[in-house]
């Protein structure tokens, strides 16, 4: 099965994870589970769970998602994350979030050699180059293939904005 393949394969659990359709916790640790366990992604599980996306990451998926540090939030302009988390900022802030999770499971092998403009959850596409290791729109991939029930988690060293 191809890559494009993968990601349209995504689109409906997706949608479906998205519209509230959210099934039992599996019993192994999903992709919430396994970023808050790792002790840094403590700005993006705040992050995530201000922006009521706990849920989605919780469902069924298979979801890939670029997990930036917090040392790449820390990175972004002085006041940016703590404008994020405001009520006010849901909306914007879970384009951003959205914009770092493909609606299929991606391991950085299915990349290698590729240029490809993957669909995120979010509608807009990313840059993902696999020629060189693993970037995505320019974030480089520091550790790839971090499994979780319903998909895949790579870390990336940038906070990527839509």
């Amino acid at each position: 099965m191809t890559v494009t393949t993968f990601f349209k394969a995504g689109l409906l659990a997706a949608g479906l994870a998205l519209s509230g359709c959210v099934s039992t916790a599996p019993s192994a640790p999903d992709i919430v589970d396994v970023a808050q366990s790792a002790g840094t992604f403590e700005t993006l599980v705040a992050a995530v769970s201000a922006a009521d996306l706990v849920g989605t990451l919780k469902s069924d998926g298979p979801f890939t998602v670029f997990a930036p540090t917090d040392a790449a939030f820390a990175a972004l302009p002085a006041g940016t994350v703590e404008t994020l988390l405001r009520p006010e900022n849901k909306d914007q802030l879970v384009s951003i979030l959205t914009y770092h999770v493909l609606p299929a499971e991606v391991r950085a092998a299915d990349l290698a050699g590729l240029r490809l403009s993957p669909e995120t959850v979010n509608g807009k596409t990313l840059h993902v180059d696999g020629r060189n290791g693993v970037t995505v729109n320019g974030a480089t991939v520091i550790q790839a293939d971090i499994e979780a029930s319903n998909g895949v988690i790579h870390v990336i060293d940038q906070v990527l904005l839509p």
